[in-house]
Order: C-alpha cells, then structure tokens, then sequence
C-alpha cells in the first residue's frame, strides 16, 4: 500500500519548503543543507536506478544539488520541492543516461518478495528471484522500463510519473499495465 500524505500534511510540508526555498534564496546555508537532508534518500533512489557505481550515484546527486541550488529562483512552490528536486533528478539521469546503463538493481526492494522469503534458509531463493526480476525488468521497451521503475521501486503513483517525465499521463498508465503484463508472462507466478 502506497504511503499518501493528507491534504494537510501536503499543504504543511509545501509552507515549509517554501519558506526553506524563501531563506536559501537569501544564502542561509543552513535553509538548503535542510532542504538537501529532506530530499538526499529520494535523489539517491532515483540514482540508484541509473547508475551501478557508488561513486557514479555520489557524484549524481552532488549535480543534482548543486543544479537546484542555481536553479532554485525558479522554483515556483506550486508543487512540492520534493517533487521539483525529482524531476530534477530525473531529467539529470535521463541525460546522463548515454554514458551509464540504467541498473536495474533489486536491492533494498525486498517489499516485493512474498514475505515467506524473510527467513534466513531462503537467502538463495531470495537472490534468485530478485536476479529473475531484474533480467526481465532489464528485457522490457525503454519506456516501459521507466515507468514500471518509477512506479515500484520509488513508490511513485502516475500521476507523479507523467508530471517527472513529461510523458502524457494515459500513456503512464499504459506502460506501467503492458509492462506487469510482460513482467507476468515472463514471471509466471514468482511475484
């Protein structure tokens, strides 16, 4: 089940950004090492499905940062900052992903596994079927791959999905369903 904010918690977490967006805006460093704290795990995430190097990722987010750090007059705080620093991250992949094959690293998705799989006997089939994930993951359309990514391993419902990468939101919502399908013959009944 998807972890939603309510409405108000949304509107609270959107003044507080605002106001951390307003004080960096004028060079209180600490106002943006806050908003780099809030937001460091979601960047991460999104490098961790790009790039397989820890230096690669380190080196991704500290772009990202310093690339919202100069562009942060144009943050309108219409939308989250969280949600700004993503698309940020997105796009800065997306760009850079020419030069680095997209990983399609299971780790830390074990939300995915049936929980039987926690006990320590079933290590080996754990990694078993996390390296079948990822082998039919890596077999999907480009376009699929993304989505289907997007929405599973960073918990990201459509509508944020089509707002991250521009991709009109029925079209989402058609990838993500033909990609299960494809993911599901391909699985059979491992997931």
């Amino acid at each position: 089940m998807k972890n939603k904010l309510t409405e108000a918690q949304n509107l609270v977490l959107l003044q507080k950004e605002k106001f951390l967006v307003r004080q960096a805006l004028h060079n209180n460093a600490d106002a943006f090492s806050l908003l780099v704290a809030m937001n460091k795990k979601r960047v991460e995430a999104v490098g961790r499905k790009f790039f397989n190097d820890i230096t690669d990722i380190e080196d991704f987010v500290q772009e990202v940062f310093i690339k919202a750090y100069k562009n942060l007059s144009s943050f309108k705080g219409k939308s989250l900052f969280s949600t700004w620093i993503t698309r940020i991250a997105f796009t800065t992949a997306i760009n850079q992903k020419k030069s680095f094959k997209i990983t399609d690293s299971f780790e830390g998705q074990e939300d995915f596994l049936p929980s039987y799989y926690d006990s320590p006997e079933n290590e080996q089939i754990k990694a078993l079927t996390r390296e079948a994930i990822n082998e039919a993951v890596q077999t999907l359309p480009e376009n699929y791959a993304v989505c289907i990514k997007m929405f599973f391993y960073l918990d990201m419902n459509q509508e944020d999905i089509s707002e991250m990468t521009g991709i009109p939101i029925n079209t989402v919502k058609s990838n993500i369903f033909r990609a299960k399908k494809i993911l599901s013959e391909k699985l059979g009944g491992l997931l």
